[in-house]
């Protein structure tokens, strides 16, 4: 290891600085985790709690625990500040949820939330418990929660096939991951059956179900070994971090873990299967690995094809594959092997002679002498049963005949320059023309034109500059310095020349690719549909991937369906289809260029997000082709980007559609609440009334016409709400028909009054209406029924005997009207919400079901017309309609005729 590599990475130190200053400012997060309910996770959690009460005397906060009527728990609530939850109403019922805000504004040292999975109910801030979590994190508060394995989302599909049951409230890992501390709260499972029995996890009617279904032993057992592997994960990631913190190279075999160099010779297949069965063996993970050279020029198609294929099987045999670059591939790999605590590599026995060793180094012999701790284990590998190899190629940097023509006349012009400069310059001088023109060779054309190069610039001054002149002897021995320094300065410089030209081609790749994915990126955030998502991931993966790209995702009948392409006529054949369908349902790469249905013109990827599964991305090329190690690695990750944005469409979509629910859920309780009480008020006076007038046969004429007038006038009452019910469904249906006539505003106004004579005979109403305001062009009932309710909501919510106001004006082509009380006025901010469906006044005994403002704004703006409310600035409301004139009513009065500009009822 050279010194250089010994210097810490200046990139990895900023990251970690960086890490850590996060890490400073949020809070930090304490994870008690069992593999099944009853475990014990809440009673530990609460015993931590109570001891950073007692032995830290830090400021500890219960925002929620769930005891389960478990006794023993709840005993270590006592002394414990216990945060008030916060009550939701929901479908008719009112239910506790963690109080965020609360915990927020009290904002103490450490919190204590239970169930971190829980699934918030509708009308939280978050969906979930664990976003609440996460806010809290942010705001710098520590926070000690609980879970259990099966709600890691990643293992989601393995707990629904060892249990049998589908877990719907899972936990992204990355929660897990980013926790500071993750205690495994373990008992037997013998131990946890024995609980069950004894009712100390369920109430005994759940706890038999539960012993029949999810509490089995073998589901236990399983259960409890990926709770151990899952939580062994985390610990590994910790060992990891505190080594790069801390600079440790030396390998800590705490856990086995299995490096193999794989490249494209054939005998690679076998150190692959032997990397797997020693994986297998010892149960540890294992990674396949390739190192890329910038000192080699690039492989040829066919070493390409099969290092592909190489790595495909390592992918599917359950390795990591990496790819490693360097100058030295013993650096490389001995690099990643101590930087990932590897404890065994893998390697292949040398097979060429000792001679190249002897020139170019040994492989094996710098892995062995550097591995220091690490087992290094050398396989011998054969050809015998390794796969044909397709296609074949000219390695990508071979010069051309152009390439060397252009030699020769870099040489022969060198020559020209030469031969006039000679009588001023001196040899030595010349000779760096000629070195000069091996350089310029081997900077632009490679290595075989350099050579060529050298040897005519060799000849070319011999011949003509050295004695004797005009023959290639050399008569001072000295000159072959000079001619082997022309050589190899040529190959040295051909040799950089190419690096630096690999390393450019690769950091353009490199820059293409990121380019790409920030503009994929840019523009899928700005889009939640998913039409739009499809077109936009079709379009850039054509221009990436110089291909016709379709993108088909799962469909209303469970059947995948075209969704975006580009260009616009791109489609996929049925053959193509059933490629993409295998490739979704198996969440492989499949088609074009891959093991699995080659003989596809498609190469189709699957989209997915955890174990969602989305979609398909297919690119047909003109030319098919083997994709290389980079593309199919940014073939990846362009389709997690995809996959990524597709879900967001899914999840928006999905909010949309619950948002809509919750409010028809609220809506529907709402209605239920307020026509119940308004129906069976009604009915049970009449009802009452009429029992009295049937039973008692001694009622005197006063009673029993009291009794009728109650009885009409709950009818009355009755058939408002009946019949405001009925204008709000047709409103809202848009089944409403204008029946418009030209009608003056003081007969709607009128006709609304008089039908409320008996009820605001009390009051003293105002109209106050212009001579010269025009003929209204609407429906006349309909806005009969508007100024109805208008002057019963006034009638409501003022006291009795207030006046009322009724004032118009002409306001250009239109005409305002407003209804004015002298009651207490709107509360603050509600003067829009007056005017939604069951929204009613603050006020306690109005009777209603909050209908009667949602209808009028129904009428005037079917009408083309508005209504808002505010209050006045001495005091009450006032309602204000604007409503177009209609053009130019026709004249109703006779000549002389006028109205009073103001009335008095």
């Amino acid at each position: 290891m050279s010194e250089a590599s010994d210097r810490p990475d200046p990139d990895a130190l900023l990251r970690r600085v960086q890490r850590e200053e996060t890490r400073a400012q949020r809070g930090k997060l304490r994870l008690f985790f069992g593999f099944a309910p009853g475990v014990g996770k809440t009673y530990r959690m609460l015993q931590v709690a109570r001891d950073l009460v007692i032995e830290q005397q830090l400021d500890v906060v219960v925002g929620i625990a769930e005891t389960h009527r478990r006794q023993e728990t709840a005993v270590l609530l006592l002394g414990l500040e216990l945060l008030p939850r916060r009550q939701i109403a929901y479908r008719g019922r009112v239910l506790e949820e963690f109080d965020l805000d609360a915990a927020l504004a009290r904002k103490p040292q450490v919190i204590v939330v239970d169930e971190l999975a829980h699934t918030n109910v509708p009308g939280s801030r978050h969906p979930k418990r664990w976003q609440d979590v996460e806010e809290l994190l942010a705001a710098g508060i520590d926070v000690l929660t609980t879970m259990n394995v099966q709600h890691v989302e990643s293992l989601n599909d393995v707990i629904a096939q060892i249990s049998r049951i589908q877990v719907r409230e899972t936990v992204p890992d990355s929660v897990l991951d980013a926790a500071d501390a993750i205690e495994l709260i373990d008992i037997a499972p013998e131990e946890l059956l024995q609980r069950l029995k004894e009712g100390k996890v369920y109430l005994p009617e759940q706890a038999q179900r539960a012993a029949e279904h999810f509490f089995q032993r073998g589901n236990l057992l399983a259960l409890r070994e990926l709770a151990l592997r899952r939580t062994a994960q985390h610990v590994d990631e910790d060992v990891r971090e505190y080594r790069e913190a801390h600079g440790v190279a030396a390998t800590w075999p705490a856990g086995e873990r299995i490096l193999v160099c794989v490249g494209p010779a054939p005998s690679s297949g076998r150190l692959i299967r032997a990397a797997a069965r020693m994986a297998a063996g010892l149960r540890c993970p294992w990674v396949a690995s390739y190192v890329e050279l910038a000192t080699l020029d690039s492989m040829s198609d066919v070493d390409r094809e099969r290092l592909e294929v190489h790595l495909r099987v390592a992918e599917s045999l359950g390795a990591a594959v990496v790819r490693l670059s360097g100058v030295s591939v013993s650096e490389a790999l001995l690099a990643y092997a101590r930087k990932h605590n590897v404890t065994r590599l893998i390697i292949g026995k040398p097979t060429h002679s000792r001679l190249r060793d002897r020139l170019r180094g040994s492989l094996l012999d710098e892995v062995v002498r550097g591995s220091g701790d690490i087992d290094v284990h050398v396989i011998s590998g054969d050809n015998l049963g390794e796969a044909p190899v397709r296609g074949g190629g000219p390695i990508a940097t071979r010069a051309r005949p152009a390439h060397y023509a252009a030699a020769v006349g870099i040489v022969g012009a060198t020559l020209g320059l030469a031969m006039l400069l000679r009588a001023v310059l001196g040899l030595p001088d010349l000779e760096m023309l000629f070195l000069l023109a091996v350089m310029a060779t081997a900077a632009r054309f490679g290595r075989g034109p350099a050579l060529l190069a050298a040897g005519l610039g060799v000849a070319c001054y011999d011949f003509f500059f050295v004695l004797p002149l005009h023959t290639l002897s050399v008569a001072d021995r000295r000159y072959f310095l000079s001619f082997a320094m022309m050589f190899g300065v040529g190959i040295l410089i051909s040799e950089l020349a190419g690096r630096l030209r690999r390393q450019e081609r690769d950091a353009l790749g490199r820059e293409e690719r990121t380019a790409g994915l920030y503009a994929l990126t840019k523009e899928l955030a700005s889009t939640e549909e998913r039409s739009e998502v499809a077109a936009i991931a079709a379009r850039h993966a054509g221009d990436s991937f110089g291909a016709r790209a379709v993108v088909l995702s799962l469909g209303p009948a469970g059947a995948l369906e075209l969704v975006g392409n580009s260009p616009p006529e791109a489609s996929l054949d049925t053959k193509d289809l059933g490629v993409a369908q295998w490739a979704f349902e198996h969440d492989q790469l499949s088609g074009c260029g891959t093991d699995t249905l080659p003989g596809s013109q498609a190469l189709c990827a699957p989209l997915r997000v955890g174990h969602a599964r989305l979609g398909v991305l297919a690119l047909v090329a003109a030319e098919p082709a083997v994709l290389s190690v980079d593309q199919r690695a940014f073939l990846e990750v362009f389709c997690r980007h995809v996959a990524v944005a597709l879900e967001r469409s899914r999840l928006a979509e999905e909010a949309r559609r619950a948002a809509v629910h919750d409010k028809a859920e609220e809506m529907r309780s709402s209605l239920l609440s307020a026509v119940s009480h308004d129906l069976r008020t009604p009915l049970a006076s009449i009802t009452g009334a009429a029992t009295a007038l049937r039973d008692e046969t001694r009622l005197d004429a006063a009673t029993k016409g009291e009794l009728v007038d109650a009885i009409v006038e709950q009818a009355e009452r009755l058939e408002r709400l009946v019949g405001n019910l009925l204008d709000m469904t047709r409103l809202e249906s848009g089944a409403l028909q204008l029946k418009r006539d030209w009608v003056p505003l003081e007969e709607l106004v009128g006709s609304a009054l008089t039908r409320l004579e008996t009820r605001l005979e009390a009051r003293r109403v105002r109209v106050v209406i212009p001579a010269d305001l025009p003929l209204l062009f609407v429906d006349p009932v309909l806005w009969e029924q508007l100024f109805v309710n208008l002057l019963e909501n006034a009638d409501k919510y003022t006291p009795p005997g207030s006046p009322l106001e009724i004032v118009a004006r002409r306001d250009g082509d239109r005409v305002a009207i407003e209804v004015i009380d002298h009651g207490p006025g709107l509360p603050p901010g509600s003067e829009q919400e007056l005017f939604e469906k069951f929204v009613r006044g603050p006020h306690r005994g109005v009777a209603g079901a909050g209908l009667g403002l949602s209808i009028c704004r129904g009428i005037a703006e079917a009408h083309g017309g508005t209504i808002r409310a505010e209050n006045h600035p001495d005091g009450g409301a006032v309602f204000r309609i604007v409503v177009p004139t209609g053009g130019e009513a026709p004249s109703l009065r006779g000549p002389g005729e006028d109205r009073p500009a103001e009335e008095q009822v």
